[in-house]
């Protein structure tokens, strides 16, 4: 009955549990729904995203037991076949994965003995709580090596592990706000899409800022946007390799224009360092994103460059901001400044172990590797006649997008509008990219076959120098 309350201590072990009602049958919700690929919509050369129209065509679906069922032989192996054909679809996707940015080089077999645990980082990781299975020894060991990393001196910074890089960047843009409540946000408009959701979330006023043709932003655009709002303070993204073509603003120059424009003393900086945050670095002739700079924040992620088996990321502030937006939480006793409650106590540790492994020696040959197949492939694409585009900081290689969507999501490439890139990571190999480049020289042939239907043109996206369209081919 609705409402009423069951005496456990009053029931019989062996007596046989009550079914559920008939109304509550997962199997009636387990049939596989009909949907286009991967969501996509299109409708007049136009193509749209459909929210609810993606996996369930494929997915594992839950094969309730009976009320009176116990796990059985039959169950477990039911189940372990299903993990081992997840775990060969793994294999096999890992092979062509090349449009994301992660880094899928790892071994982590030595943590295996610590996944019995449940290890959660509750409140602020330089305060004991009261939970006492955490990792926090390991998450001040990793952020002191960032800190360092950028020059910020251990009693002067505060930051903490994050779930994702997304995150670092709504707790960055958070400390802004609350350094300056009414500050603006500017981003370029090749940012993150998590910027423009920190401004949606947080009700912040956001101007985007014009980029250049190589995706880095356009500081006469944003010298003119400044102007047009001198009373309010500005509150920056700062692009540490932007999301598409992999380009990095030029933090001196911003600082400049702020300077110029009457805001010394009335910004706030924060550098999305996403992916190549850990990168730039190790890269000669790169702009030096250093605390001894007016910056106030920094973030990357965890399981990109670095190579975390998990979601996970870093972020770095001044210990003289944080104390705005931090709270006593009696529960845990501890402080909150994090932007999630419960985070990954496991994270840290994996992260403790590749810096202890790599270290910065590991992570400049890993670097230098990325660099050197970057080129590689963007002049084999452009050897083939393929518009290509490398920014020269940068492992991320922009070129005409695949006419076929198979295709596309064969490789799991990347795209937007007539473009797609490829993110060179330490696990792409030269013998990866070759067996990419063989695949697509071979099937584009076959889309362009016809001399009526070509190429796009991507003068517009990637300069008319990369392009090797019928119009612009050198």
């Amino acid at each position: 009955m609705v409402g009423s309350v069951v005496d456990v201590s009053l029931m019989d072990p062996c007596e046989k549990v009550e079914a559920l009602p008939r109304e509550f049958d997962p199997k009636e919700i387990s049939c596989p729904i009909t949907s286009e690929a991967n969501g996509v919509v299109e409708e007049n050369g136009k193509r749209e995203i459909v929210l609810g129209r993606n996996v369930h065509t494929m997915c594992f679906t839950i094969d309730e037991p009976d009320a009176d069922d116990e796990i059985t032989g039959e169950k477990e192996a039911y189940m372990a076949s299903v993990l081992a054909r997840y775990r060969k679809s793994l294999v096999e996707r890992t092979k062509h994965h090349l449009g994301y940015p992660y880094n899928l080089d790892f071994d982590y077999g030595a943590l295996g003995q610590l996944q019995h645990f449940s290890i959660n980082n509750l409140g602020d990781p330089f305060i004991e709580s009261n939970y006492g299975v955490h990792s926090r020894q390991f998450e001040v060991g990793v952020l002191d090596w960032f800190a360092r990393l950028w020059e910020l001196e251990k009693d002067e910074y505060w930051g903490y592990i994050t779930n994702c890089g997304t995150e670092g960047n709504l707790h960055g843009i958070l400390v802004g706000r609350e350094v300056f409540p009414d500050g603006i946000l500017y981003a370029s408009k090749e940012s993150h899409y998590s910027v423009f959701k920190a401004a949606r979330m947080y009700r912040m006023e956001c101007v985007k800022v014009g980029t250049l043709i190589s995706g880095e932003i356009d500081c006469a655009d944003f010298a003119d946007k400044l102007q047009l709002n001198k009373d309010k303070p500005a509150i920056i993204n700062v692009n540490i390799g932007t999301t598409v073509k992999g380009a990095v603003d030029d933090l001196d120059t911003v600082i400049k224009t702020l300077q110029e424009n009457g805001f010394t003393d009335r910004f706030y900086i924060h550098c999305d360092g996403a992916l190549f945050g850990l990168m730039m670095p190790f890269v000669k002739r790169a702009p030096k994103v250093t605390f001894k700079k007016p910056i106030g924040s920094v973030s990357v992620s965890g399981h990109k460059f670095v190579g975390c088996p998990m979601p996970c990321g870093v972020q770095i502030t001044r210990l003289q901001h944080i104390n705005a937006l931090s709270r006593n939480v009696e529960y845990l006793a501890s402080r909150d400044a994090t932007i999630m409650g419960s985070r990954n106590g496991h994270a840290p540790i994996f992260l403790w172990y590749t810096l202890n492994r790599k270290g910065y020696r590991g992570f400049q040959k890993e670097v230098q590797k990325c660099l050197r197949n970057a080129h590689y492939l963007k002049d084999h694409l452009r050897a083939a006649g393929i518009s290509a585009m490398l920014n020269e900081l940068s492992s991320t290689v922009v070129f005409e997008r695949p006419k076929d969507e198979e295709f596309i999501r064969r490789w799991q490439l990347a795209c937007e509008g007539n473009i797609a890139h490829i993110v060179v990571m330490p696990n792409v190999n030269i013998e990866k990219l070759d067996n990419f480049l063989n695949e697509l020289v071979q099937k584009r042939a076959s889309w362009y076959q016809d001399e009526h239907i070509q190429p796009p043109c991507v003068a517009a996206e990637i300069g008319e120098d990369n392009c090797d369209c019928v119009l612009h081919k050198n």
